[in-house]
């Protein structure tokens, strides 16, 4: 990238995507750009949201690697077996990872102010979860959870591995990546989780009162950690010549699997498609790991959380993507 469309980028970044802290550029395996704003370094990490979903899908596939679980297509209820089923929810014996991975699970709550409180406010996001599956949706029928209902592949996670969330991805993804998630997060008060989702100091994962990691939220990563989970995949799951995950995990989870249709976007295993040749993590307020195969091209934005944050995926095919089309 030439200093002119260095400067043009730039621009763009400080007047109409302020609230971005960091953007790593990679192509063909190499940095091509790397870049910090609002004083902030390669180690300012950012609360990146829901980012943390596509994450827990990479946590899984190396779970079903290990031989820990046995398919996508295992039942949900199989892991947990001292789970009494309500008389709402006898539909649910037919749930499946799958059906976790790809946001088409039924849930008995509405999307509204009072339903995340009520989340928040409980000590076991767990059981609460498990409580809230059913209802009147079918099985299949995709609904977005963006914070209830995935905390029970975190549940999953630590049944099959016997060790917390935290542990199993340092140990099988995060140091062999060189990615540094200082520790566990359990916040005490409403005022204390803001400050986290503000900070650009605070490294660590989000935990509730049991110690179980949350799947839909809570994690904090650098620009640059981003990066190399984009790389990752890229790369068909190999780091420095070491299989993280299988390629074919990489290919599944990477592949349509459901749609969101009302806003017409294509799902995966906790991955957006974007396009044929892209895929996306994404996150509130403008946190993206964004993969082009064909241009072999990764970005990363870490931003700090604003309201109707400026739509990063519009910001990369526009202005960053055409910058690398040699």
């Amino acid at each position: 990238m030439n200093q002119d469309k260095r400067n043009e980028l730039e621009k763009k970044i400080k007047e109409e995507y302020s609230n971005t802290m960091g953007i790593v550029i990679m192509k063909n395996n190499e940095l091509q750009y790397e870049q910090y704003f609002q004083g902030c370094t390669d180690q300012s990490c950012v609360h990146v949201y829901s980012v943390t979903k596509s994450i827990i899908s990479l946590l899984i596939g190396i779970a079903i690697d290990k031989g820990y679980i046995q398919s996508v297509h295992q039942k949900v209820l199989d892991f947990f077996p001292e789970y009494q089923i309500k008389r709402n929810q006898k539909s649910i014996k037919e749930l499946t990872l799958e059906h976790l991975l790809t946001m088409t699970t039924p849930y008995q709550y509405k999307d509204s102010p009072l339903s995340y409180i009520k989340y928040f406010m409980s000590k076991d996001h767990l059981k609460h979860t498990l409580k809230l599956l059913g209802g009147k949706d079918s099985i299949g029928e995709f609904r977005y959870t963006p914070i209830i209902g995935p905390d029970i592949l975190s549940g999953i996670l630590v049944k099959v591995s016997e060790q917390s969330v935290y542990d199993f991805a340092n140990e099988n993804l995060f140091k062999p990546l060189g990615i540094t998630v200082a520790k566990n997060l359990l916040f005490h008060s409403a005022k204390g989780q803001t400050a986290f989702n503000s900070s650009t100091t605070i490294s660590g994962w989000a935990v509730d009162d049991q110690g179980l990691n949350t799947a839909a939220w809570g994690l904090s990563l650098t620009a640059m950690d981003m990066a190399k989970i984009g790389q990752l995949y890229l790369n068909n799951g190999k780091w420095d010549n070491q299989q993280i995950v299988s390629s074919q995990w990489i290919q599944e989870s990477h592949q349509e699997h459901s749609l969101w249709t009302e806003n017409q976007l294509k799902y995966g295993y906790l991955w957006w498609m974007i396009d044929e040749q892209s895929r996306a993590a994404m996150g509130d307020g403008g946190n993206v790991i964004y993969i082009n195969y064909e241009k072999q091209l990764v970005i990363s934005i870490a931003s700090l959380f604003v309201e109707n944050a400026k739509d990063r995926i519009v910001f990369i095919k526009n202005d960053i993507e055409p910058l690398f089309n040699l």
